[in-house]
């Protein structure tokens, strides 16, 4: 079996977390059951009381979901990996397995729209208390983690305006305040940013963006230290029914050995799509990391080894506008998904983040006009066409 120091990562995503039956299969194996049986009554005692390494049931775990999980794990460089069914269960299982009444998060403001209802609706039901802040502006991390705290939470890149924060500077602010630091690393993809190596304690996927990448299957991920992911995760994961199916950890395994050739070259589409928006006199402002104009290049440069498939722009318009532009397209379609191999465009102010209030959507700079794309794989020469044609269009 492929271990973490044999092989480069696009070895690894071929190769690792491979198990062969005594079939002797070169595709790996699909194990579609819900439980396994043992040769005696003791052997199933001794199962569930831990004490022999098997499988019991697959709400626990499967032999197809632990491939999954050891080859995402190899790619992350994370101890552990459990593989949730979801995005969302694998957010909410990482915060809700740690928190209880009178704890305290500390979020940047900065969030896809679910998680954002997750920190400002669901826990503080639970009497966890939660702060949201300027995730760009570390002297606002500081005085939020002056104050004790058990959890950081952030996106980098955000969702759906490509904000930065700097994780090493903040990993550093709440570890000094006793916190750990959760990343939510969609955006980036497990290619192109680390957080582990900048310091974060646990990071969290939505498998069905670049992993799966094909638009076919949910799935979500949660990996970090052993003695997170096993001993604190796992019994909330097994109680509360957060497990991937099979099926779906199956085909994501698969898609795992093509990730660096689909998002490099969706990143490379990406970068020719922005400088063409750039340039364009019916678009105000764009945001992509790899683009000069964003705000935190640097940062991007610093933090990132790619900058991804995702860009963010505003049309020069109202509403009305932007949606006369999404309407005129003729080849991107208009999804709520991202990291497809499809190019996928979407209104975030009446979609993702429809649930926010206006000064919400205010303070994180997602206006009426605002327009998220995420970058697929057709030629650039055609995308290039169709937002120029869809931009003519709209007067």
């Amino acid at each position: 079996m492929v271990t973490d120091k044999d092989y480069q990562i696009a070895t690894k995503l071929v190769r690792g977390g491979q198990h062969r039956s005594e079939n002797r299969e070169t595709s790996e194996a699909l194990y579609m059951t819900s439980g396994f049986v043992y040769d005696s009554a003791e052997q199933a005692a001794a199962a569930f009381r831990d004490e022999i390494d098997t499988f019991v049931y697959s709400r626990y775990g499967n032999p197809t979901v632990k491939m999954f999980e050891q080859r995402l794990a190899l790619l992350e460089g994370a101890e552990a990996c459990r593989a949730t069914g979801t995005g969302m269960a694998a957010v909410f299982g990482a915060l809700a397995c740690q928190l209880k009444s009178g704890d305290r998060v500390v979020a940047s403001r900065a969030l896809f729209g679910a998680c954002h209802a997750i920190l400002t609706k669901i826990l503080p039901k639970w009497g966890v208390i939660t702060e949201l802040i300027d995730g760009t502006d570390l002297a606002a991390w500081q005085a939020a983690l002056e104050t004790p705290a058990k959890l950081v939470f952030l996106e980098s890149p955000s969702n759906p305006v490509l904000e930065l924060v700097d994780i090493a500077a903040v990993c550093d602010l709440a570890h000094d305040a006793g916190a750990l630091v959760l990343v939510d690393n969609v955006f980036a993809s497990p290619l192109y940013q680390k957080p582990l190596e900048l310091g974060a304690d646990i990071v969290i996927y939505s498998t069905t963006k670049h992993i799966d990448g094909q638009g076919r299957l949910l799935g979500g991920a949660v990996l970090g230290k052993a003695s997170f992911v096993e001993d604190v995760f796992l019994p909330f994961y097994r109680q509360t029914g957060a497990a991937i199916s099979a099926f779906n950890a199956w085909v994501m395994l698969k898609s795992l050995e093509t990730l660096p050739l689909r998002v490099a070259a969706q990143t490379e589409n990406a970068r020719q799509v922005a400088a063409f928006l750039y340039n364009h006199p019916k678009v105000k402002s764009i945001s992509y990391p790899g683009h000069d104009s964003h705000p935190q290049h640097d940062l991007a440069k610093r933090q990132m080894s790619g900058f991804g498939n995702m860009l963010a722009f505003e049309i020069d318009g109202d509403q009305a506008v932007a949606f006369r532009f999404l309407n005129a397209l003729a080849l991107i379609d208009i999804s709520n998904n991202l990291g497809d191999s499809k190019s996928l465009a979407c209104h975030p102010f009446t979609t993702t983040h429809a649930n926010l209030s206006d000064a919400d959507r205010a303070s994180l700079n997602i206006t009426p006009s605002h327009i998220r794309l995420s970058v697929g794989l057709e030629d650039k020469i055609d995308l290039i066409a169709d937002l120029e044609s869809a931009l003519a269009a709209i007067g």
